[in-house]
C-alpha cells in the first residue's frame, strides 16, 4: 500500500521518475520518464535499470543507474543521503543524453524492501555549455601564455611585405580560402608563406605567428 501511494505521488511530477530495487529492478517509471528516455513503462518493468539505460557517469563508471553500486554510494544512512550526479544515458533512439539525477531512498520497515526513486532532469544543453566555456577557458590561457612568452623570440629574419599581408588578414579573421583568393595566389603557395612565417618567428601554428607579430609590432 505505502509503494503504490508512493508511486501515484510521483506519476504526475514534470521529472522523471523512476524507482529501481537495491539490486537495481525497475518498479516504477512515469510518463515523464517515457518522454525522456523513449521507453514506454511496459518496455522496462522489472528489467534492469543498467541495461536499459547503458548509463555511465563523467569518469565512466558503469552501474550508477541504479544498481547495488550506485543505491550504496554515500548511503548507509549517512546524513544527506546519496548526492546528485549526473550520467550519461542512451535513450530508445539510440541517442545519448546527459540526465542530472535526485535520489530519495524509502525503507519499508513492514517489508524489509528498500526502494531508490530517482529523479531525472536532461541537463545536456547545459553541460555542453560548460564544456564549451571550459574550452574558451583554456585557449585564452594558451593564449595569454603565447603573450607572455613573446618577447623572448625574436624573428630570425624581417616578414616580407606579403607574409606581413598574410597575417594581417589572418588577424582580421580571414580564413585561408578568402585570404588565398584576395591576394590571388594558391592554396599552395599560401601554405608556404606561412612555413616561412613560422620559420622566421619561431613559432609552430598560424595563431602562435599572429599574436607573435601583433605583440612585436610588425603588423604596424
Amino acid at each position: 500500500m505505502l509503494e503504490a501511494e508512493l508511486f501515484a505521488l510521483f506519476e504526475r511530477t514534470a521529472d522523471a521518475a523512476y524507482a529501481v530495487t537495491d539490486q537495481g529492478e525497475i518498479c516504477f517509471w512515469n510518463g515523464a520518464a517515457e518522454r525522456l528516455f523513449g521507453h514506454a513503462a511496459e518496455e522496462v518493468l522489472h528489467r534492469s535499470i543498467d541495461e536499459v539505460l547503458e548509463a555511465h557517469d563523467a569518469l565512466g563508471t558503469s552501474a550508477l543507474a541504479g544498481g547495488a553500486e550506485a543505491a550504496a554510494r554515500q548511503w548507509d544512512g549517512a546524513p544527506g543521503g546519496i548526492p546528485t550526479f549526473d550520467l550519461c544515458v542512451r535513450t530508445r533512439s539510440g541517442a545519448l543524453i546527459w540526465v542530472g539525477v535526485s535520489t530519495i531512498v524509502f525503507d519499508n520497515r513492514r517489508t524489509g524492501h528498500r526502494l531508490f526513486m530517482r529523479l531525472a532532469r536532461d541537463v545536456t544543453q547545459t553541460r555542453r555549455q560548460a564544456e564549451l566555456f571550459g574550452r574558451a577557458q583554456e585557449a585564452a590561457r594558451q593564449l595569454l601564455a603565447l603573450v607572455d612568452d613573446a618577447p623572448h623570440h625574436a624573428p630570425v629574419s624581417p616578414l616580407s611585405e606579403q607574409e606581413c599581408r598574410i597575417l594581417k588578414l589572418f588577424a582580421a579573421g580571414r580564413n585561408s580560402t578568402a585570404i588565398a583568393r584576395q591576394l590571388d595566389i594558391s592554396p599552395q603557395t599560401l601554405r608556404n608563406h606561412l612555413h616561412h612565417i613560422n620559420q622566421k618567428l619561431r613559432t609552430r601554428t598560424r595563431l602562435e605567428a599572429v599574436t607573435h607579430a601583433q605583440q612585436r609590432g610588425l603588423l604596424g
